[in-house]
This record gives C-alpha cells, sequence and structure tokens, in this order.
C-alpha cells in the first residue's frame, strides 16, 4: 500500500511534444517548481526570468533546450512574445508575508507592477500569479483591488484563491494565493481545480525509503512516528542564514514529526543514529513534490533555499490545467472566431 501511494505521489513524467499546445513565459522562475508543474500540463516555456544563478544553473541542468534569461525581471521585455497563450510567475513573498514588514506595494521586492507591464506588453490569454496566504489579509485589500482594476484595464477578468497544497497531494501545509486573470471573452469557461480524491502520504510514509538508505536500524519505527504531513517548508533568504526548516513554531511542528528542523543533513542517518534525524535536500524536495529526477545546482544551502522558495509542481499543474481547459473550451465553441490579441 505504501509503495502504491509513493509510486502515486512522484508520478511527475512531462507530457511528450506532440501534446504541448500553449506557450508560457514565466517570471521569477526559480528552481523550476511552477516550470514543471507548467510543462506537465501542457504549456511549453518560450522564456524562464530568473534572477538567482544558481536556479539558473538547476533550470538549464535539467531542460537543456529552455530559454533561461538570467536577469532583473525589470530588465526584460515580453515585446517579442505578443500573443501567448499564458503568463506565469511567483512574485516575491516577501512584501506580503506574515514574517516580513508586510510593506506591500511600499518594499522594493514587490514586483506586482513588473508583472503587470510584462502581462500589458504581451497581452497573453491568461495569467497566473503566485503568493503567500498573507497576500489575501484585510490590509492589502486596497493592493488588490488595485491590481483587477489593473487588469480589468487591460482586458482581464481576475480571480483570487486560497489554495493549500496538500488538497493537490502534497504532503504539507502550504497554504498559497493564485491569481489567475484571463482575458473577458476565457473567463466564464474557468473553474478552479478540485481537490484530489487522494489523501497526502504522511512524512514518515512518504520519506521511509531516504531515511531508511544507509541502512538506519530504526527507519521503520521513525517512519511510524512521522505519522501526519508537514509544516509549510520556509527556503527563507541570501540575508538571513543558512538553511533550517523555519521559526521556533515550525521548529516545534517538525519535532512533533519526529524531525529535528533546526538543520539539513548531507545524508541519511547511518546505523547506529540515535535521536532526531534531519532532512535532507532530497527529502525536502519530494515533499514539495519535485520529480525524483529533477537536479539541483549550487551547495547545500543554495539548494534548500531554491527548493524551499518553490511553488510545488503539483499544485502548479492542477491550475494550469484548469487554464488550458478553458482556453481550449472557449476556442472549441467559437472556432470560426479570430480572438484579438
Amino acid at each position: 500500500m505504501c509503495n502504491r501511494i509513493l509510486r502515486w505521489y512522484t508520478r511527475q513524467e512531462p507530457h511528450s511534444k506532440a501534446r504541448i499546445s500553449m506557450n508560457v513565459i514565466e517570471i521569477c522562475a526559480g528552481a523550476g517548481g511552477q516550470a514543471i508543474g507548467l510543462e506537465q500540463a501542457g504549456f511549453e516555456a518560450q522564456a524562464l526570468v530568473e534572477i538567482d544563478a544558481a536556479a539558473c544553473s538547476t533550470l538549464r541542468l535539467n531542460r537543456p533546450g529552455w530559454n533561461v534569461v538570467e536577469d532583473d525581471v525589470k530588465s526584460f521585455t515580453a515585446l517579442a512574445y505578443k500573443g501567448i497563450e499564458l503568463v506565469a510567475g511567483g512574485v516575491p513573498c516577501p512584501p506580503f508575508s506574515v514574517a516580513g514588514k508586510q510593506l506591500g506595494a511600499e518594499d522594493e521586492r514587490d514586483l506586482f507592477p513588473e508583472a503587470l507591464r510584462i502581462v500589458d506588453e504581451c497581452r497573453p490569454d491568461a495569467v497566473m500569479l503566485e503568493n503567500v496566504r498573507g497576500f489575501l489579509n484585510p490590509a492589502f485589500a486596497a493592493y488588490r483591488e488595485h491590481l483587477s482594476q489593473r487588469l480589468k484595464y487591460l482586458g482581464y477578468t481576475t480571480q483570487f484563491k486560497l489554495l493549500h497544497a496538500s488538497a493537490y497531494g502534497v504532503s504539507q501545509l502550504r497554504p498559497r494565493v493564485i491569481i489567475v486573470a484571463l482575458r473577458s471573452e476565457f473567463a466564464e469557461y474557468f473553474s478552479w481545480p478540485s481537490s484530489f480524491l487522494h489523501t497526502p502520504p504522511t512524512v514518515g510514509v512518504l520519506l521511509h525509503d531516504l531515511m531508511a538508505a544507509n541502512l538506519w536500524e530504526h527507519a521503520d519505527d521513525w517512519s511510524r512516528h512521522a505519522n501526519g504531513i508537514a509544516p509549510t517548508i520556509v527556503g527563507g533568504s541570501k540575508k538571513h542564514g543558512g538553511p533550517d526548516l523555519g521559526p521556533t513554531r515550525a521548529k516545534k511542528a517538525w519535532g512533533e514529526l519526529h524531525v529535528d528542523g533546526h538543520g539539513i543533513a548531507n545524508a541519511a542517518p547511518l546505523p547506529g543514529f540515535i535521536g532526531l534525524p534531519r532532512l535532507t535536500t532530497q527529502m525536502v524536495a519530494r515533499i514539495q513534490g519535485f520529480p525524483e529526477t529533477w537536479r539541483f545546482a549550487g551547495k547545500k544551502t543554495a539548494t534548500y533555499r531554491q527548493i524551499g522558495n518553490a511553488f510545488p509542481p503539483p499544485v502548479a499543474r492542477a491550475v494550469a490545467e484548469q487554464i488550458k481547459h478553458c482556453l481550449q473550451t472557449r476556442r472549441r465553441i467559437f472556432p470560426a472566431i479570430e480572438i484579438a490579441a
């Protein structure tokens, strides 16, 4: 039973080229969490914009054919992609995160204005942006209204939705706000993805094979005690320390799962190890829903930050599939109508 659940959870095969019929440009692409989900949903990346060198190396390592633009999104222009189907991105969360000062539009890291500029430049059929749950706080109601109005001016109908990663098979409490904006003629055909019927595997079930990789004799016992899903993985920033599993409250939640959250291990426990094991970056990547074959460039700290800051691929895929279905439905109903770009 455990093996069957694990095989279901880690199935992450991309669609064949023959099935890919829609294109996307992605900003703030990171290490590819959202890009993987988009690929699996049937979108072909035309450009992935990312400023972090290690993340860009990860993207190139896994998909040599992708057009990775290693630059500040403020320097990127989308004029060459006019009429593309989708603009996607995970714009930086610190302006809206409860872990930060929640400065919103006053935060220099707020890249929503750049996202709007890019949408204006290429006028895609759809927009898909991701941010932290703090974005829905009452303090940012005016900001959300401003964003909606700007998109409405450009011809889009905008929806905001808080989605939980655990509802889409991810063994993690990871609430994220998804913003979907569709050109008005497409909007009525969009619906948010339904939750999966499967219950996510517990951390113990999900990671048992990795925790036992070095023949640790207590792996079975550990797996039984790690009988819940993970708290939100926190990637952190370059300005604050090395890799660990989050603030005090998160470390306590990890402790209840029999995991030491004060750091990331280089390898699984060895025979004779006593105590709470730490996770490896491979384990964290599996919790985030990355494919088993996805490799990360850089040392441990850089790798952990890439993984921790990622958009879980299964969630990205679920939303992107609904967007693609929406676009296809409209075009199927009105096949003879040329929709103006």
